[in-house]
């Protein structure tokens, strides 16, 4: 079972993460699973860039990127080449280690 590890971020897990998530998982569920409320405005349909992370370790072993992730991509704050929405980013057997951004293009954020 891979390990996810959270770096730390000031408002969803300020000491930072680790968790175990299963294989074929989503990284936007294992971290609601987890209690790491990432945002996720279109209820994970690939169709906004609120669940956008990057990926510090283990880009490679989740798998490539769909074009209209890619599009979706262009548009989210702080891209970076391991940028990857987590929604659509499966977990496979390799551990990950993820950092979400500190803004997302949501302005106004639900409670």
């Amino acid at each position: 079972m891979p390990t996810i590890k959270v770096l730390p971020h000031p408002e969803y897990c300020p000491q930072g993460a680790s968790f175990d998530a299963d294989r074929g998982t989503s990284l936007c569920e294992a971290l609601l699973e987890h209690g790491i409320p990432i945002e996720h405005a279109c209820e994970m349909s690939c169709a906004c860039t609120t669940c956008h992370v990057v990926v510090r370790s283990g880009y490679d072993t989740l798998g490539e990127p769909d074009e209209s992730e890619e599009d979706l991509l262009d548009r989210a704050w702080g891209l970076e080449p391991t940028s990857r929405l987590s929604c659509q980013a499966i977990v496979s057997d390799t551990d990950v280690t993820i950092e979400i951004p500190k803004y997302s293009i949501n302005q106004v954020k639900e409670k």
